[in-house]
């Protein structure tokens, strides 16, 4: 398996704002200031990036696809006015009841993230703002990080004192962290 500079993020309360309601229209969509521009920084840097997101929305019919698809669509003309790109967007529609295995915190979708691009996610970094996203994460061997946006202040105050995960404010202090690391 090849190697590259990759990283991995949840997409609600670590790109976007997220909702106890959900975010099921472009207009609930609104990037949290400064994440857009972490992407393209990150992606400037050399990383490729990959969203790997669970929208049980659709399944519990709240949106559709087609919606789903504008979000997406306004998040990749965003990070084109800024010269940058996601590698790729993977998403989970299922209902929790739905048992699948890309609900995170299963690693379904992150597997499919390692098969597509033929690469070991050993230490790749993954950013999430839930403990789902730091169990899916550990569970292929990725490392980590949690984030105080979103649910990220929910998630910390769970965890266990001497916890390992490294935890940043937004996007942008973890990003910087990470393109620090490279240099």
């Amino acid at each position: 398996m090849r190697t590259m500079k990759l990283v991995i993020l949840d997409r609600d309360g670590v790109i976007n704002h997220d909702s106890a309601d959900y975010i099921k229209s472009l207009a609930e969509w609104i990037p949290i200031p400064g994440s857009l521009d972490a992407i393209a920084r990150l992606y400037h840097a050399g990383f490729k990036i990959v969203v790997a997101t669970n929208q049980s929305g659709i399944g519990r019919h709240y949106y559709s696809h087609d919606t789903l698809a504008q979000m997406h669509n306004r998040l990749y003309a965003l990070l084109a006015e800024r010269g940058a790109k996601i590698e790729a967007l993977l998403y989970c529609p299922h209902d929790p009841s739905d048992a699948c295995d890309c609900r995170k915190p299963k690693p379904g979708l992150l597997k499919r993230v390692q098969q597509m691009l033929e690469i070991s996610l050993l230490g790749v970094p993954a950013i999430g703002d839930s403990q789902r996203d730091l169990d899916a994460t550990l569970a292929v061997g990725a490392r980590p990080i949690l984030l105080k946006t979103g649910n990220g202040l929910t998630t910390l105050s769970k965890m266990q004192p001497g916890n390992s995960v490294p935890v940043y404010d937004d996007l942008s202090a973890a990003a910087d962290a990470l393109i620090q690391e490279m240099k």
